[in-house]
């Protein structure tokens, strides 16, 4: 891995993304570049305005005038906050031991540059919830889902609050997705020496195949160096993956981001989406 992308907005959610962005920048020698987005729909400008059919051609020229002089103003401030918000990311990256950070700026819809951006990429970082996120603590940020559901590479969801990472869970269906997750551990310096918990969640104990993909996992996980604790449970995935994280202090979450729908590439699978709306700890989806 040799490039993160990380997507701020300077808010309490983006503060926690930087640590954690470093943890990961130092331990695979990667260089970090910083993304912040002002919203398209601040720097909508004046002049598409057509006031004189309501209040007069006289008084619609000189309100347009001054609102002209509004928005541009408010583009120097957007511009003045961005360059702020992109300071103190960079400085927080770099005081956690990243050597090399790239700032941007762009104004638009973060949705709309990820195409172009996360090809040179290999993994996305950004908070679970942004700017709104005193006010929308039971929901997922807007951003969040659509690049979830757009992305091509492994976007790192970071919690509220940060904490070293020392245990690791993979939340195992034998999935495509599930297998590039237990290889990007196995290939991955960063995870080298953890604790790694490897569980799989089904409706039934007599589901033959769940239990024989779960013990091929483990030999894998074993070869690659790492020694695995692993459970078969049977219930709801939800209630069980967060009920496992909670009573075995893991730090980070490891899930595919799609369930086995036919509309999968719509939506982001619904365990995977109260998964991310509950969990209190960093959760690292791959599609």
């Amino acid at each position: 891995m040799k490039r993160i992308l990380l997507c701020t907005d300077g808010s309490i959610f983006a503060q926690s993304s930087y640590q954690y962005g470093a943890w990961l920048a130092t331990k695979l020698y990667a260089k970090v570049d910083v993304l912040y987005v002002s919203d398209a729909r601040s720097q909508a400008t004046a002049e598409a305005s057509h006031l004189s059919g309501s209040i007069g051609v006289d008084a619609s020229d000189v309100l347009l005038q001054q609102l002209v002089a509004l928005e541009h103003e408010k583009a120097k401030l957007n511009h003045q906050k961005a360059k702020f918000i992109l300071q103190d990311a960079e400085s927080a990256l770099i005081s956690g031991g990243v050597t090399t950070v790239q700032a941007t700026h762009k104004t638009g819809f973060l949705v709309d540059f990820l195409p172009e951006l996360e090809s040179d990429v290999d993994l996305i970082i950004l908070g679970k919830r942004g700017e709104a996120a005193e006010f929308a603590s039971g929901h997922l940020g807007a951003n969040l889902e659509r690049i979830l559901r757009s992305s091509h590479k492994p976007c790192l969801v970071t919690s509220r609050q940060y904490q070293p990472i020392e245990r690791l869970l993979l939340a195992y269906d034998g999935s495509k997705s599930c297998e590039k997750i237990l290889q990007f551990l196995i290939d991955s310096p960063a995870f080298q020496g953890l604790e790694l918990h490897i569980i799989t969640v089904a409706k039934s104990s007599e589901d033959t195949t769940a239990n024989s993909r779960l013990e091929q996992a483990k030999q894998k996980a074993i070869t690659g160096g790492f020694q695995a604790v692993c459970w078969f449970i049977q219930g709801n995935p939800e209630t069980a993956i967060a009920q496992y994280v909670k009573e075995n202090n893991i730090n980070l979450l490891l899930m595919g981001a799609y369930g086995h729908s036919r509309i999968r590439h719509l939506v982001i699978g619904s365990t995977t989406a109260q998964i991310l709306r509950s969990s209190n700890i960093p959760v690292l989806v791959f599609r």
